[in-house]
């Protein structure tokens, strides 16, 4: 049946707060039959949905739009600095324009241009937290940047094109609308899989009778082992914990077989820097 309307659930929550950012969406057609009552919450039943396949699957799925006001990458570290020039503490000073030999030949780096092992050429860098999906948006000094004036690389680093270069500084003291500000827009993460939409619509469908209080129709108990209906048994894993939910339970046992809370992570303290203005 077609998906009805119905309530909104939550979307687009800060960074740092626990839980997706915004609701999974179902397929086209749920595949069962809502009452009326069960209809009119189906909103709040797709955010209890999308939050159970959320940390059953260990947290590893759903996109999460940010605002940020990045840094411009130093050039700390990179290739000219810190292989052709050790001695010199893996830098070449603090003034500007610095030498840099590069493959056989010297370059004058002007100020916050990068070389490194992939390209001779000098590239206007701004490091985002990976992994990136998408830019949503680039403005600088309150002005929207094309598409084609920039380009991801790595899913992570955000290259200036057209022989521009990233702002120097970013006032964050006013908004990102003035001049003097830049700011990225971008989705982080990755989105469900096929099946987690099936998934979240599936068990959407039964948790909106739950709240409905329709429970002639609920597939109950949701975590049964065993069914004996008009002279026909069934028996269920127990491990199975969506009980009669071929697509919810398929989808966590493929995505997260041994149960993980989450994916690991790893921090740099020292790594680059970005600003998440107002959190």
């Amino acid at each position: 049946m077609p998906i009805p309307a119905g309530p909104s659930g939550s979307e687009a929550a800060a960074a740092g707060v626990s839980g997706p950012c915004a609701d999974w969406s179902p397929p086209d057609a749920w595949c069962c039959t809502l009452t009326g009552a069960a209809a009119s919450v189906t909103g709040d039943a797709l955010a209890a949905a999308t939050e159970v396949l959320f940390y059953a699957s260990g947290q590893q799925f759903g996109l999460c739009e940010q605002t940020l006001r990045p840094c411009r990458r130093d050039c700390e570290g990179t290739y000219w600095g810190a292989n052709m020039f050790p001695e010199w503490g893996g830098g070449l000073g603090s003034t500007y324009p610095q030498p840099a030999l590069i493959d056989g030949a010297w370059y004058n780096l002007t100020c916050g241009t990068c070389g490194d092992n992939c390209s001779c050429s000098m590239i206007s860098e701004a490091m985002l937290p990976a992994p990136v999906w998408d830019i949503t948006e680039v403005k600088v000094d309150g002005v929207v940047l094309s598409a084609d004036d920039y380009r991801m690389d790595d899913h992570r680093i955000l290259v200036r094109l057209g022989g521009e270069m990233w702002p120097w500084c970013n006032d964050l003291s006013v908004a990102d609308t003035e001049v003097g500000t830049w700011s990225v827009t971008a989705r982080f993460g990755q989105p469900p899989p096929v099946l987690g939409s099936i998934a979240v619509g599936e068990l959407a469908c039964q948790i909106a009778k739950l709240i409905a209080c329709d429970s002639s129709c609920v597939l109950s108990p949701f975590f049964l082992t065993s069914l004996n209906r008009q002279g026909v048994s069934m028996t269920f894993d127990p491990k199975q914990e969506f009980g009669m939910l071929p697509a919810t339970s398929l989808f966590v046992k493929t995505f997260n077989p041994y149960g993980l809370r989450g994916r690991a992570q790893a921090y740099n303290l020292d790594g680059p820097t970005f600003r998440l203005v107002g959190t």
